[in-house]
C-alpha cells in the first residue's frame, strides 16, 4: 500500500515536470466547437449545392447554389485553424473529412451532372495541401521549440532541472498545499578547486556530484519523495516530500551528504568534497515560495559558519535576526564611511516653558530612504565597537549648527550631546573636543556632555581624570538615565556633574504608582541637595508635566513641548524663543 501510494506521488511529480516541458494549447471545448463548424459546413454545402432556389437581394435574384462557395471557404478556414491550434489531432480529422468529401463532390459531377461542383474540387485540394504543409511546418517548429523548452528548464552542464524548473515545481506543491522541505546545498570549498585545478576538473567535479545525487533521488532510497535541481555555479536545491518527521528530513539530507565521502576521480585528481546544507518547511516555516528558500540559504550559510563539512542546520528565528544584525552592521558602517549619519534637535525647557536647549540626536536612513530606529542600529554600533564614530559624526555636525545659530540669534542655549564609554576613553577625546569647539565657534558654556555611570564603572580613575578636564574647558556635564543603574548613588557624591537626567521609565509609571512618584520626587531632591539640576525625559502628557512642577523638577525634554527636529525646525523654535537677533 505504501508502495503503491508513492508510486502514485512519483507519478504527480512527473506530471508536474513535464508541464514544464509542454506548451500550453488551445482548450478541449474550442476544438469540439470547430469540428461542429466544420461538419456543419460541409453538410451546408452539399445541401446548397443541390438547391434550385433563389433569393432577392436588392431586386436582383440570386440562386443560393452560389452561396456554395463561401460556405466552403469557412470550411476549409476552420480545416486550417484545426491544424494550426490542435496539432496532430486537428490535422487528421479536417484531413480526414477533406478527404471524404471528394468522392461525394465526384459523384455529384459524374452521376448528377453537378458541374458547378467542379471548383469545390480544387478548394478541397488546396485545402488539403494548405494543412499539410502547415502540419510539416509545426513539426519542425514544435521539435525546436521543444528543444527551447528543455534548454529553459534544464541545467546544461549537469543535466538536472535548473532553478526556474524548481520554482515552477515548488509553486505546484504550494498550489496544492503539499507540505515539503526545501533544502539550501553549497559544496564546501569548491571555489579553490576552480582556482587551483582548471574550471574543466570544476565543471567535472559538479557533474559527478550531480550524478551521485540524482542517483538518489531517482532510486528512492532515501525512503522520501526528492527533487533535486542545480541552482547555479556550486548552489544546488532538494525538494522533499512524503516525510512524516523531522528525523526523517534529516534522514534524508545525511544520504546525499554520505554520498560525497568517496573521493571523485576527475582528470588525474582524487578530490575530497563535503557539502553544507540548510532548509526551511513549507507551511510550518512560511507559505512564501521566496521567503522559504531564503530562509534554507540563510541556515545553509549559518551551517557553513559553523562547520563547513557536512553540516545540516534548520532555520530558526534567531538566524534571521543575526542576518538582520550583520545586514544593519553593513550598513552602519556605509553610513559612516559615506558620512550620511545625520542628527535631530529635541528641545529643553524649564518648568515655565522657556527653551533650554536640544539634545542632538543620531539618526541614520535605510537605502529606500526610510529611517532605521536609534533603538536598533545604536546597540549593534555599541556591540561592534564603532559607536565613537557615530558620536563624532554628530557632535560635529550639530555644534558647527549650533554655533552658527548662536551667532546669528544671540541665543544662550545649550547643546547636549551624548558620549559612549568608548568614545570618551579614547585618548584623542579631549583634543576632538577642543578641534570642535575650535571649528564650529560653539563656546564651552553653550556645551554639555552626557555621559552615564558606566562610564565610571569601566574606568573609574581614567573617567575622574577626563571628567575633571572637561569641567575645567568650561563644559557642563550631565549624567544620563540617571537611577537606572546600580552605582549611581554611590558615585553622585563625588562626581562633578551639573544636570541629572531622569529615565523615560520613572515618568511612565510616576502617575500609575505611588511608589514611582516618590522615587522620582528622591532623585529630585538628591539632586538638589548636591547642587545638580534635574531634568526629565519623555514627558508626553499633560499630568505627568503637573507633577513634575509640583515635586520641583527644573527642566523637561518630551514630545508634550518638543519631538525631535531637522536642523531647519530647531531654528524657528529658537527664532520664535529669541526673536532680537545678532545685527
Amino acid at each position: 500500500m505504501e508502495k503503491d501510494k508513492k508510486a502514485s506521488e512519483k507519478r504527480i511529480l512527473e506530471k508536474t515536470l513535464e508541464q514544464l516541458y509542454i506548451e500550453k494549447r488551445a482548450p478541449a471545448k474550442g476544438f469540439f466547437v470547430l469540428l461542429i463548424i466544420y461538419l456543419a459546413c460541409t453538410f451546408g454545402v452539399s445541401f446548397v449545392a443541390k438547391s434550385q432556389s433563389s433569393v432577392n437581394i436588392n431586386g436582383i435574384d440570386i440562386s443560393i447554389y452560389t452561396f456554395a462557395g463561401v460556405i466552403s471557404s469557412i470550411a476549409n478556414i476552420v480545416a486550417i485553424l484545426l491544424t494550426v491550434y490542435y496539432g496532430k489531432k486537428g490535422f487528421f480529422t479536417a484531413l480526414t473529412v477533406l478527404l471524404l468529401q471528394l468522392p461525394m463532390i465526384f459523384m455529384g459531377i459524374f452521376l448528377r451532372k453537378t458541374y458547378t461542383s467542379i471548383p469545390g474540387v480544387f478548394g478541397n485540394l488546396a485545402a488539403i495541401i494548405a494543412i499539410i504543409v502547415i502540419f510539416i511546418n509545426n513539426i519542425r517548429i514544435d521539435k525546436y521549440q521543444t528543444k527551447l523548452r528543455e534548454q529553459a528548464v534544464t541545467d546544461m552542464l549537469t543535466g538536472l532541472p535548473n532553478r526556474f524548473a524548481c520554482s515552477e515545481l515548488v509553486m505546484d506543491f504550494i498550489k496544492r498545499g503539499t507540505p515539503f522541505a526545501a533544502v539550501s546545498v553549497n559544496l564546501n570549498g569548491f571555489k579553490g578547486i576552480n582556482d587551483t585545478m582548471g574550471f574543466d576538473v570544476g565543471n567535472a567535479v559538479l557533474i559527478e556530484v550531480a550524478s551521485r545525487w540524482k542517483s538518489i533521488a531517482d532510486n528512492g532510497s532515501s525512503g522520501t519523495l526528492d527533487f533535486i535541481c542545480r541552482l547555479s555555479g556550486d548552489e544546488f536545491a532538494i525538494v522533499i516530500r512524503h516525510y512524516l518527521t523531522e528525523d526523517d528530513i534529516l534522514k534524508t539530507i545525511n544520504l546525499y551528504a554520505s554520498a560525497l565521502k568517496d573521493k571523485i576521480e576527475v582528470h588525474d585528481y582524487s578530490i575530497s568534497m563535503s557539502a553544507s546544507f540548510g532548509y526551511a518547511e513549507f507551511p510550518s516555516d512560511t507559505k512564501d515560495v521566496d521567503e522559504l528558500f531564503t530562509y534554507a540559504n540563510i541556515a545553509m550559510l549559518k551551517a557553513k559558519e559553523n562547520a563547513g563539512l557536512q553540516q545540516v542546520m534548520r532555520f530558526s528565528n534567531a538566524m534571521m535576526d543575526n542576518l538582520y544584525t550583520a545586514e544593519l552592521e553593513s550598513k552602519i558602517r556605509a553610513a559612516i564611511e559615506n558620512d550620511t549619519i545625520f542628527y535631530n534637535l529635541q528641545p529643553q525647557f524649564n518648568m515655565e516653558h522657556k527653551l533650554r536647549g536640544f539634545e542632538a540626536l543620531a539618526r541614520m536612513k535605510d537605502n529606500d530612504g526610510s529611517f532605521i530606529s536609534p533603538g536598533e542600529f545604536i546597540p549593534v554600533a555599541e556591540s561592534i565597537g564603532i559607536i565613537d564614530k557615530i558620536d563624532s559624526s554628530v557632535f560635529r555636525k550639530s555644534a558647527r549648527f549650533i554655533g552658527n545659530l548662536i551667532k546669528e540669534t544671540g541665543a544662550d542655549i545649550m547643546l547636549s550631546i551624548n558620549v559612549s564609554v568608548k568614545h570618551m576613553m579614547r585618548a584623542d577625546f579631549l583634543d576632538e573636543l577642543i578641534t570642535i569647539m575650535d571649528e564650529s565657534g560653539i563656546k564651552p558654556e553653550n556645551l554639555e556632555i552626557e555621559i552615564t555611570e558606566s562610564i565610571m564603572i569601566e574606568s573609574m580613575d581614567k573617567a575622574f581624570e577626563c571628567i575633571e578636564a572637561i569641567k575645567k574647558m568650561g563644559i557642563q556635564i550631565a549624567i544620563d538615565d540617571f537611577g537606572t543603574g546600580y552605582s549611581s548613588l554611590s558615585y553622585l557624591n563625588s562626581f562633578p556633574a551639573n544636570l541629572l537626567k531622569i529615565d523615560k521609565s520613572f515618568i511612565d509609571k510616576m502617575n500609575s504608582s505611588d511608589s514611582s512618584k516618590q522615587y522620582v520626587a528622591a532623585l529630585i531632591s538628591l539632586g538638589h541637595i548636591m547642587g545638580i539640576d534635574v531634568i526629565s525625559e519623555g514627558v508626553e502628557q499633560q499630568d505627568q508635566l503637573d507633577t513634575l512642577k509640583a515635586i520641583g523638577c527644573d527642566y523637561v525634554q518630551g514630545f508634550i513641548w518638543g519631538r525631535p527636529l531637522s536642523p531647519e525646525d530647531a531654528r524657528k523654535v529658537v527664532l520664535d524663543s529669541f526673536i532680537s537677533p545678532v545685527p
